[in-house]
């Protein structure tokens, strides 16, 4: 029988901040803790959700919308049941919040669940250092999101040169509120600040958390702002023929106003590499991760994009177009552009 209730941790931050790249990188090392993760994605083909099958120990996914707007209290509380069954042993659960997910309403949910075999783990806040200026600009809130974190990951540092890290720290660091703020790339955190270990005692503290009264007091804030996925849209794309690389890249290099994310697989089929793409853009930044796919894996492309004011017929037409009619008559050297971004 377990001595301490499992700790419940919020990964939240905006669109592609690398939330994912974190959540991988604490799966794989966990030092032997057992983790359940509940992903929360934006759009119908979960891509997160995806991204880190087969590395947790339970996992359970809800697409179509945010989190904090798709389920109320007892919905979340439901999900929560589910990870803390009898039997799971787990030593964390991780709620990857959606994008657009207001971190106020994710960690009043987890305060309100019931179990009893669960408590709040903190708020780990996820900063673009590339992007959250330019992102702020457009959303004022997302500065606030920061006050209600315990801890700030500000990721993508090794872009960056030292003035700028040593300025973007300083900034976070004022709108955190006195909140720690640990600099990093690719999401590598020290796993031993999230997961407790086994040994730890049950009066152990996870992490310092604002009460459920702070919570629930909204006058503190301010005037209701609506939530940023009310500006945001996604379109979707899948399909079984291999897209042409080049085609891909163009229409990668002159990507429509708006369209802030792309996330997804891409099967490209062309002699030599056959291999699994994947990949990543945030705002004008292309990254591309290149694997084996899985025995039984059907090789097919599957993208998520995230924008505002997006048209997503147009998206997924001009993507329709990117599908190679003869794949083998494509050369080896049409995937060069592609490999430039690995």
């Amino acid at each position: 029988m377990r001595n301490r209730r499992i700790p419940v941790l919020i990964v939240a931050g905006f669109l592609g901040s690398g939330k994912t790249t974190l959540l991988n990188h604490l799966l794989t090392n966990n030092a032997g803790a057992r983790i359940g993760v509940l992903v929360n994605d934006f759009g119908s083909i979960n891509i997160d959700a995806m991204a880190v099958a087969g590395q947790v120990d339970s996992t359970l996914t809800l697409g179509n919308g945010c989190l904090c707007c798709a389920v109320d209290a007892s919905g979340m509380d439901a999900l929560l049941e589910r990870l803390a069954r009898p039997g799971a042993e787990l030593d964390l659960i991780v709620v990857e919040a959606s994008g657009l997910a207001e971190p106020r309403e994710m960690i009043r949910m987890v305060l309100s669940a019931t179990n009893p075999n669960i408590e709040f783990g903190g708020l780990v806040e996820v900063v673009d250092t590339v992007e959250f200026e330019g992102a702020s600009d457009r959303h004022p809130s997302l500065e606030r999101h920061l006050a209600f974190a315990d801890l700030i990951v500000l990721n993508k540092t090794d872009r960056v040169d030292a003035a700028r890290r040593e300025r973007m720290t300083r900034t976070v660091q004022e709108l955190a509120g006195g909140a720690p703020v640990l600099p990093v790339s690719y999401g590598r955190i020290p796993t031993e600040l999230l997961v407790e270990p086994r040994s730890a005692p049950a009066t152990a503290r996870v992490a310092e958390q604002l009460s459920f009264d702070q919570l629930r007091d909204d006058r503190a804030a301010g005037p209701h702002e609506p939530h940023l996925h009310a500006e945001y849209h996604s379109a979707e794309f899948a399909c079984d023929e291999p897209l042409n690389p080049r085609a891909l890249m163009r229409f990668l290099d002159d990507r429509p106003a708006g369209l802030y994310r792309l996330k997804g697989f891409v099967y490209f089929g062309v002699t030599g590499h056959k291999d699994k793409f994947t990949l990543h853009t945030v705002g004008t930044h292309l990254r591309v991760h290149r694997s084996r796919w899985s025995q039984g894996e059907q090789r097919r492309t599957q993208l998520v994009m995230i924008g505002s004011g997006i048209d997503a017929e147009d998206l997924t037409t001009k993507l329709r177009h990117c599908v190679e009619t003869e794949p083998h008559q494509v050369d080896q050297q049409a995937i060069l552009p592609i490999l430039r971004h690995v």
